[in-house]
C-alpha cells in the first residue's frame, strides 16, 4: 500500500512558493532602487571629494595667483588659467620658509617674530593660542590625538569613545595621587567640539582603532563601523610586538 503524502508537504508548496515569491514588477522596481543607492554610495564620495578639492584649489588661487606680477604670471601669456597654481605656490614658499629656519638666521628670525607678536596687545593671545594650535598638530606634540579609548561618559554605564590628548599638565597630576590621562570627548556629528575631561588612566579602555577609523563614526553617528579585519590585525600586531 503506498504511503500517501500530507497535504500541506505537497498541496500547498505551489501556494506558499507563490506567496513567497513577490510580483515581477515589484522585483525589478527593488533592484532598480538597490542600483540607485549602490550609484550614490560610489559617486557620493568621489563627487564630494573633487567638489571639496575644488573650493580648495579655487580659494587659493583666487587669492594667490593675482599677488603675482603680470610679466611673472603664466596666465599672462596662456588662454586658460593654471587650475591649482596658487597652491603649488603656496607650498613652494612654506617649503622655502621651513628650510630658512633650519639654519641660525631662520632661528634668529622666528626668536623675532615671537618677540614682537608675543607683546603686541590683543594679538599676542591670538598668536599664542594659534601656535600653540599648530604646534600640537605639526610640531614636537604632533603625537597628539593619536590613541582612542573607551570612557564612561556622560554617565556610568554609558561609555563613548575619546582621544588621548597630549601630557597632562604638572599642577594637574599634582591634585592626583594614580596616574591620570588627558582625554577630548569629541560631539557627534561635528568633532570640532567637545570636553576636555582628566580622568584616572584605569578607567579607560584602549583601544586599536585608528583615529581615522574612530573619527568616520562620529561624523556618521555610528553608522560606518571599522574594518573588523584590519583591527583584527592590528591588535594581533600589538600583541606581537609586546610578547
Amino acid at each position: 500500500m503506498s504511503k500517501k503524502t500530507a497535504p500541506s508537504e505537497t498541496g500547498d508548496a505551489p501556494e506558499k512558493a507563490a506567496a513567497a515569491t513577490p510580483p515581477m514588477h515589484l522585483t525589478v522596481a527593488g533592484r532598480l532602487r538597490a542600483y540607485f543607492f549602490a550609484g550614490i554610495l560610489v559617486l557620493a564620495p568621489v563627487g564630494i571629494t573633487f567638489y571639496i578639492a575644488y573650493l580648495v584649489l579655487h580659494f587659493v588661487d583666487g587669492h594667490v595667483t593675482p599677488l603675482i606680477p603680470a610679466r611673472y604670471n603664466p596666465n599672462t601669456y596662456l588662454p586658460f588659467g593654471i587650475p591649482g597654481l596658487g597652491l603649488v605656490i603656496v607650498v613652494v614658499l612654506v617649503t622655502l620658509v621651513g628650510s630658512l629656519t633650519a639654519g641660525y638666521l631662520g632661528r634668529v628670525l622666528v626668536r623675532l617674530n615671537d618677540f614682537v607678536f608675543t607683546r603686541m596687545p590683543v594679538l599676542n593671545g591670538i598668536y599664542g593660542a594659534v601656535k600653540q594650535l599648530v604646534e600640537a598638530v605639526f610640531g614636537r606634540h604632533a603625537n597628539a590625538f593619536r590613541q582612542v579609548v573607551l570612557v564612561e561618559w556622560p554617565r556610568e554605564g554609558a561609555w563613548t569613545l575619546a582621544l588621548v590628548t597630549t601630557e597632562t599638565a604638572a599642577e594637574i597630576r599634582a591634585h592626583f595621587k594614580e596616574d591620570v590621562v588627558t582625554i577630548m570627548v569629541l560631539t557627534t556629528p561635528n568633532p570640532t567640539s567637545g570636553y576636555l575631561v582628566v580622568l584616572p588612566r584605569d578607567k579607560v579602555i584602549p583601544l586599536s582603532m585608528t583615529v581615522e577609523d574612530a573619527m568616520k563614526m562620529i561624523l556618521s553617528s555610528g553608522l560606518v563601523v571599522p574594518d573588523e579585519i584590519g583591527a583584527a590585525r592590528r591588535v594581533a600586531h600589538r600583541r606581537k610586538a609586546g610578547a
